[in-house]
């Protein structure tokens, strides 16, 4: 959520936001349903033919790119199959009981008395009593007594399952004991298309299919724990530049062409839809022309038939729709009426929205609200802890106890080491003496009740006097203090900060040592008899701009002053993105680099525990970091900026699907960390790669459920053959003919001791080996070879091995 009013919008004015919801559809989504295509149902062929061409991004007559969302129509309706069966009949039998005006009371947003970020209307006579929705991605926002989980970005750098669904699980009981009906997260878009983007951090990981795996674990747990997830933000949202219409600028055009679109902006989304997720957000800028929350194609075509969604979609806050955003698949605007209400109710009347749709809407609402057992006494009343802070109000605890174990777990599992030299780490004995050195080492001089605390600029204070939508050139680092979480809709506070300085006294306390500190000079002089001389330093993101840059100069410059005096200097970066270190990384005095994240309210506990090997580096970059920033290509900005006067700006994603790892294999660029790297205290090998195939043959359809059909089995051992035990994350790459080079298509992390070995099974689906094919509007697996690798990084694959995949034509996988 980000506060803003909007600007030149005819919208309702209040809090602007970014959100994506989905429902929780049956297990099972394949592909186009028979020969669904990416054209109006309405249009001649010729206009087919054109729709199609142009929603694939293909040159027209002139030799321009043309990219256009065709209409589907109608909404299709919710059917209430599978895991939704029982919802849909308690929805169906509530909302035949609603009037026409009752059922556009429950889509629309109304007057909060409280601060929850936005408030549904209700129906007393029916026990229906509205819904909470709040933000969002590291626990509940803008309020107390709640915990500061660690960011999705350094989630997604513990590549662990299980505490991706603990942190999911326990967060969802927050909210719940909140009275926040539905959490505006988890985040699958912005993928991370550039590395510049302000709400990077928000997700989990670039890559597609990590991120689904772990979005997947998180809406189950968040259901689970009694909440409705919403996945954000459909689609192509993947900068902050122009993301909306600003001062007669329209938002930007996201154009990305139809296999594009399958296999990689809607991968995580089509995981999110099998895990059940009630709802989705429409995102703000256009997809192919049209704006996401009015794009039929999208919402009616690609989610709710392609996907099979049976959930309802929302609005970002005061995002551009319109009326007939209801018949192109809309289901609840947000914060107020906008476009719906009484406006939606005289459409009916008028015959330019059938009531059916209106009944639809709002049995997708309802079911919702049923699915996740929110009906009765099994759920607080809405926003009964979101309260004003600023007032005398009543201590709603929402924190489990039994949650602190897996939260500092968390915390240790996403900093990934990237540079051990000697063994400067753990430390072979307690240091005597540390000199500690940095802005990001200490808290941030306030944490109260302002905006600020709200919005997480509490360390780049000069980020909270910003107007949306003007131009803005942030300090690249936070140098209030060291950082949790990145800026607005995502960001929470902590309930105490431990940072890392006050975590190193306390363990100089307990080992009797001397600790220098020196966090504001630039040039500090250091203590000669320093034992080991520990920098920090960060990069800070935000909802709303795009990063200026991937380093900052004031930043480096502190390391290498440092460097120059001490011969054992460890950088610790807490960062909210990429951050390239070329400029000290190779620095002989630099002995070890932790790449932080966003680690949440146990930050300095984590480190200490990291540093003096009480725990192990398990971590894994989910990201490449490059040597240099033009290594990223032409993705590396947003687009836009080029065009000075234009009110218009497009983004054409001709790059497809080659982004971070799959870009630098193919152009044959050396990354400085290669996504998936990541140091350990110990040494693992692998070997004896063994591949079974189940059901993979080309002949062999996909249809419904069958595309989560095993079709192989690989297996692989794993020794650790250091002298500390550690967690491995194996990581197995697919290369697909006419794909990138290699993509990543399952992971394990396992735990072992010193000398012990494990064997690893991943199981590989059918929907792992298929590519769209544009011209038949199906999901395929070639006929062709294939080979898969195996290791400790997309660029540390020791096994590797190839089959074919024969027999008939290419196999047509159908929903």
């Amino acid at each position: 959520m980000s506060g803003e009013e909007p600007v030149e919008l005819p919208l309702d004015t209040s809090l602007s936001w970014g959100y994506n919801l989905a429902a929780k559809p049956p297990a099972h989504f394949c592909a186009a349903r028979g020969s669904f295509s990416f054209t109006s149902r309405k249009q001649t062929n010729s206009g087919m033919m054109k729709s199609i061409l142009a929603f694939a991004g293909l040159a027209s007559l002139s030799g321009a790119a043309t990219f256009e969302s065709p209409d589907v129509y109608p909404s299709p309706q919710g059917r209430g199959t599978g895991a939704w069966t029982s919802a849909y009949a308690s929805a169906e039998a509530m909302v035949s009981q609603m009037t026409l005006e009752e059922k556009v009371n429950i889509t629309m947003g109304v007057e909060s008395p409280n601060t929850c970020a936005g408030m549904t209307g209700s129906i007393p006579r029916l026990q229906y009593p509205g819904l909470c929705l709040h933000d969002a991605g590291n626990g509940v926002r803008a309020t107390d007594l709640v915990t500061a989980f660690p960011s999705a970005l350094h989630v997604g750098a513990t590549w662990d399952r299980n505490l991706t669904w603990q942190r999911g699980w326990y967060m969802g009981k927050e909210f719940k004991a909140k009275g926040v009906n539905i959490i505006l997260g988890p985040n699958a878009g912005p993928l991370g298309r550039s590395p510049l983007g302000g709400r990077n951090w928000e997700g989990f990981s670039v890559d597609p299919y990590l991120s689904g795996k772990l979005n997947y674990e998180t809406i189950v747990a968040h259901q689970e724990a009694g909440v409705m997830a919403n996945i954000k933000h459909l689609v192509g949202n993947e900068q902050e530049t122009y993301r909306r219409p600003y001062f007669g600028v329209e938002a930007v055009s996201s154009n990305i062409d139809d296999k594009t679109m399958h296999e990689f902006y809607l991968w995580p989304f089509v995981d999110s839809v099998r895990a059940g997720v009630a709802s989705v957000m429409c995102s703000y800028q256009r997809v192919n022309s049209t704006y996401s929350c009015e794009n039929s194609k999208v919402l009616n075509g690609l989610l709710k038939e392609e996907m099979d969604f049976q959930g309802f979609v929302i609005l970002d806050w005061n995002a551009i729709h319109n009326l007939n955003s209801a018949n192109a698949g809309l289901d609840m605007v947000m914060p107020l009426g906008g476009h719906f209400g009484q406006n939606l109710t005289d459409a009916v009347n008028n015959g330019i929205v059938g009531e059916e749709r209106i009944t639809d809407m709002a049995t997708r609402i309802v079911a919702a609200w049923y699915l996740v057992g929110q009906e009765g006494n099994n759920f607080p009343a809405p926003g009964i802890g979101m309260s004003n802070l600023t007032l005398p109000h009543e201590q709603v605890e929402a924190r489990d106890p039994a949650s602190k174990p897996s939260t500092l777990e968390t915390a240790i599992a996403g900093h990934v080491l990237v540079k051990n030299e000697n063994r400067a780490l753990p430390f072979q004995e307690p240091p005597k003496m540390i000199s500690v050195f940095g802005y990001d080492a200490t808290v941030p001089p306030t944490k109260n009740v302002d905006k600020l605390f709200e919005l997480g600029y509490t360390s780049s204070q000069e980020m909270g006097f910003a107007e949306l939508g003007t131009q803005q050139v942030f300090d690249q680092s936070a140098r209030g203090g060291t950082i949790t979480t990145g800026g607005r809709a995502g960001a929470n506070a902590p309930p105490y900060m431990l940072d890392p300085l006050s975590a190193i006294q306390d363990k100089a306390h307990a080992t009797d040592a001397w600790v220098n500190w020196d966090l504001s000079s630039p040039y500090p002089q250091v203590n000669g008899a320093s034992d080991v001389c520990l920098v920090f330093i960060n990069a800070i993101a935000t909802e709303g701009w795009d990063r200026a840059g991937l380093h900052d100069d004031f930043s480096d410059g502190i390391v290498l002053s440092v460097a120059s005096q001490c011969a054992n200097t460890i950088v610790v970066i807490h960062t909210a993105g990429t951050r390239l270190v070329d400029q000290w990384i190779e620095h002989p005095n630099v002995t070890a680099t932790v790449v932080a994240h966003l680690p949440g309210q146990d930050s300095g506990p984590a480190l200490v525990k990291l540093l003096y090997g009480e725990a192990g580096f398990s971590g894994k970059l989910p990201y490449t970091i490059a040597k240099n920033e033009s290594d990223y290509g032409e993705v590396l900005h947003p687009c836009g900026l080029e065009f000075k006067g234009d009110t218009d700006p497009q983004c054409e994603f001709k790059e497809g699907s080659y982004l971070d790892y799959r870009a630098f294999d193919k152009q044959g660029i050396e990354p400085r960390f290669e996504f998936g790297f990541g140091l350990s205290y110990t040494t693992f090998s692998y070997s004896d790669l063994k591949i079974s195939a189940v059901d993979i043959s080309s002949s062999t359809a996909c249809n419904g459920d069958h595309m989560w059909d095993t079709a192989a089995i690989v297996t692989v051992n794993v020794a650790n053959t250091g002298d500390r035990e550690g967690q491995e994350v194996v990581q197995l790459y697919l290369g697909i003919p006419n794909s990138p080079p290699k993509q990543l298509r399952g992971f394990e992390k396992i735990h072992l001791k010193p000398s012990e070995q494990a064997t690893v099974q991943i199981e590989l689906d059918k929907r792992d080996f298929a590519v769209w094919d544009v011209d038949r509007q199906q999901w395929v697996i070639q006929e062709a070879e294939y080979e898969v690798f195996v290791g400790a990084s997309s660029r540390d694959l020791p096994l590797r091995d190839k089959f074919v995949v024969a027999t008939g034509d290419a196999t047509e996988m159908e929903m």
